[in-house]
């Protein structure tokens, strides 16, 4: 189970420059949903660009508060990107572009260094489906935990009744 004190959201290069993508608005409000979440529930968010001069920055739609910190890469994975952290936590929640490429080499360096990965299908995505689909069983055979946003952030919550959980459920309606 995932648990708020343990846990970080990480959100990988949900950038203007994957507009294009398919899968893009898809993942834009899964991860809206996410950083949303993590606010209510005090979770350290942190978010990557990977090349912003190129890609343009994290799409306005995630919702970014202005307190989170922005890491610029040009690595693929989060992990290896000057000035990247995880508050002390030891579980991650992961979502981004591209599952086949940057999700997944910062997944498979977080599972490296004893991290407890849980990937948000329904917020992770790629240009082509074939490399999502391969990219999403490759995590999980690695040892990565597959979910959804849902199953997270009402695992998050632990139970009804709280005012976190009602907010929670605005959310996800």
């Amino acid at each position: 189970m995932i648990r708020a004190n343990d846990a970080a959201l990480l959100v990988i290069d949900v950038q203007d420059g994957f507009g294009s993508y398919k899968c893009f608005e898809d993942v834009v409000a899964g991860a809206a949903k996410l950083v949303q979440a993590a606010g209510i529930l005090d979770l350290p968010v942190t978010v990557t660009e990977q090349y912003p001069k190129g890609l343009g920055p994290t799409t306005a739609a995630v919702g970014l508060p202005e307190e989170v910190t922005r890491l610029e890469k040009t690595v693929f994975s989060a992990c290896r990107a000057e000035g990247f952290q995880l508050h002390g936590r030891q579980q991650v929640v992961l979502c981004g572009i591209e599952a086949h490429v940057c999700v997944a080499q910062t997944a498979l360096d977080l599972l490296e260094q004893g991290i407890e990965v849980h990937v948000v299908t329904d917020a992770v995505g790629s240009r082509h489906k074939r490399d999502r689909k391969v990219g999403l069983r490759r995590l999980e055979q690695a040892g990565c935990v597959l979910t959804t946003v849902e199953m997270v952030l009402l695992e998050l919550c632990e139970r009804a009744g709280t005012p976190e959980f009602k907010d929670i459920q605005r959310i996800i309606r």
